[in-house]
């Protein structure tokens, strides 16, 4: 195509790169299949939050009672924003960044602040995965190191405790128990007892909690992130040479990949959630995680939980959705992709429960304890709670290689499709300079080496504190919150949200629900402002095992606004640049109906068409629509 001809193509023809070899920049992929797409997207939004966050949330707000505003923010705000983002990025077959700066270029920054936070997943998340493989390793030892007080990293106050599931003959009358660090079993329950504050005895510390603490975390006085622990330093590369080689060929590996990283933590969850509800004590457990409590659904904090929960586990205002499926097909049906999806991973998020509570009620069933005093979230609950509970079992190393290995998994999908986000976000702002053969290749190993580099001082003596400020201030609510506003609003108001379903339309062959419109316009941006005004609200301190260090939540407010300045920002570049065309949505994109007003309420238009009708445009349509093969 001429430069010419380029000039006098209609509305709507994709125009090549100036001064760019056609031959050398390679085109854009798609997925080879549907199911390839579904798997990334499963793997990414179901993680490590299904199993260390939503039940524990569930026992602290009510149990049973947690569902209803789990499903209130779910079907107004998860579901709204996850098919807003999922159809975005497959109707301009774009990522983040450059999908809305198509769609409205004023708010470009949207897709920045979603990069910004997407590289604090990136650096931070991928931790847990070196500390899964530290643990995964020491699983095949026997004894399990994290289950005895005689290892060197042990102090005078560990006290460990046989199980009476796995070791009846020790509870018989006469037994002798000297040889738990030389207290009789008469002193052992008079002088130890467990309280729920700091997750340890309170005149001693289990051997999970010593091995937690001291062995991987290497805490000490000094809490330096100077000193790296290059044993996990070790575990991280290994983490990152998977990631690497999962996805630096693009979704060609990446897609193939999902079929086995995607499905196998499904096989282990089954497996450890049959053991779990045959142990004794299991019911208990049971018990805990759904008796609803009704005192607590009037509790804001109880829907604050509830509203965070939905917004972390389906990974919105990220740029994932929107990258994963700028990889679709034209035609493909994302609309009942988007529901199978979130209904697999709220159902996962409950069944993860069944199978952590069992376990849990059978370590409190066989220590002699009450659930409150076992139940933990987060990292504790992995790395202590339940390899405490695993080494309570009859073969313990093998439940143990078991639920690490899921852990491993679970992480992993998630962690390299975050990865894969990124490169696409960043190779789709460069098309020129990176969409080349071998550019991919090098964009992720820069991308790998870099946070590689960033993820060690996580492994350092001071390191947990880093992990629980970024996790805490990162992927805040507040961030999250307000990009979902703003997200709703620039779609439904200034895109048009009539405009935007009738592209939805066309692409998968009818109209969406009708609520969904209501929902961008009204309904998520009012639930999301609230929640948002709510959680400014509350009195904040950054915590790390029983310190409270102000300085460092200081920073937390640094990395909370830095995402969150682009969209503002970018208004005002755009403003300056281009302020004739700021909500003026790039004439690539397909407009089905462009004669139609973009925005309606109640048979009253609000605002009119953008573009007027125009024959060469429907011409330009039919013949873009021809161009991909029908999957309705």
């Amino acid at each position: 195509m001429t430069e010419e001809t380029a000039r006098m193509a209609p509305a709507g023809v994709s125009r090549p790169d100036k001064g760019a070899p056609e031959e050398r920049v390679q085109p854009r992929e798609k997925w080879a299949n549907n199911t390839e797409f579904i798997l990334s997207m499963a793997g990414e939004i179901i993680g490590l939050g299904n199993v260390w966050r939503f039940p524990y949330l569930c026992y602290k707000n009510g149990g049973g009672v947690f569902f209803i505003p789990y499903f209130v923010f779910l079907f107004f705000c998860g579901i709204p924003v996850f098919f807003l983002e999922t159809a975005l990025g497959q109707y301009t077959s774009e990522s983040g960044v450059t999908a809305w700066r198509k769609i409205c270029p004023m708010f470009e920054g949207l897709g920045i602040a979603s990069g910004v936070i997407v590289a604090y997943l990136n650096i931070y998340y991928i931790v847990v995965l070196a500390w899964a493989i530290f643990y995964l390793y020491n699983s095949f030892k026997r004894p399990l190191p994290w289950s005895t007080c005689d290892n060197e990293w042990n102090t005078d106050l560990c006290h460990s405790r046989s199980s009476f599931f796995a070791n009846p003959h020790l509870f018989q009358p006469g037994s002798n128990w000297s040889f738990l660090n030389n207290i009789s079993a008469l002193d052992y329950y008079e002088n130890v007892t467990y309280t729920n504050e700091g997750d340890h005895f309170s005149l001693g510390r289990s051997p999970e909690e010593e091995f937690w603490m001291y062995r991987v975390l290497r805490l000490s006085n000094e809490m330096s992130l100077s000193k790296v622990n290059w044993d996990l330093a070790l575990c991280l590369l290994i983490a990152w040479i998977i990631c690497y080689f999962c996805i630096f060929k693009g979704i060609k590996s990446t897609g193939k990949v999902v079929y086995f990283t995607a499905t196998f933590p499904y096989l282990m969850l089954f497996i450890l959630f049959i053991r779990g509800v045959t142990l004794p004590g299991a019911g208990d457990g049971l018990k805990y995680y759904l008796t609803p409590d009704f005192d607590k659904i009037s509790d804001p904090n109880v829907w604050l939980d509830a509203g965070t929960q939905v917004f972390f586990s389906y990974a919105v205002c990220q740029g994932v959705l929107t990258s994963l499926a700028s990889y679709n097909k034209y035609n493909n049906n994302c609309y009942r992709d988007c529901l199978a999806l979130c209904c697999l991973n709220s159902a996962t998020s409950i069944f993860a429960g069944f199978a952590v509570f069992s376990v849990l009620g059978f370590m409190a069933h066989d220590m002699g304890l009450s659930m409150s005093e076992v139940v933990s979230s987060g990292p504790g609950l992995i790395f202590i709670a339940y390899p405490r509970a695993l080494s309570l079992l009859p073969g313990s190393s093998f439940w143990a290689v078991l639920f690490f290995f899921m852990i491993l998994f679970l992480g992993l999908d998630s962690q390299f499709v975050c990865v894969e986000s990124l490169a696409t976000t960043i190779t789709d702002m460069f098309p020129r300079q990176l969409r080349r053969r071998g550019g991919r290749e090098i964009l992720v190993l820069v991308i790998a080496v870099v946070c590689f580099l960033l993820g060690l001082p996580f492994l350092t003596e001071g390191g947990i504190t880093l992990f629980q400020l970024i996790d805490t201030y990162g992927p805040s609510g507040i961030s999250l919150l307000f990009i979902a506003c703003v997200e709703c609003i620039a779609i439904s108001w200034v895109y048009g949200a009539d405009r935007f379903c009738d592209n939805i339309k066309d692409m998968i062959g009818y109209a969406p629900f009708p609520v969904l419109k209501y929902c961008w316009l009204f309904i998520t941006p009012l639930i999301c402002g609230l929640t948002l005004l709510y959680d400014l609200a509350q009195s904040r301190h950054f915590e790390v095992y029983g310190y409270v260090l102000s300085n460092w939540a200081s920073l937390g407010t640094v990395l909370i606004i830095t995402p969150l300045m682009c969209i503002p920002a970018f208004i005002l570049i755009t403003m300056y640049k281009n302020p004739n065309n700021m909500t003026t949505p790039s004439s690539d994109l397909r407009q089905a109906k462009p004669h139609k007003p973009i925005l309606t309420l109640c048979k009253h238009v609000i605002f009119k068409a953008q573009v007027p009708p125009n024959r060469h445009v429907e011409e330009n349509n039919e013949k873009m629509m021809m161009e991909e093969p029908s999957m309705v």
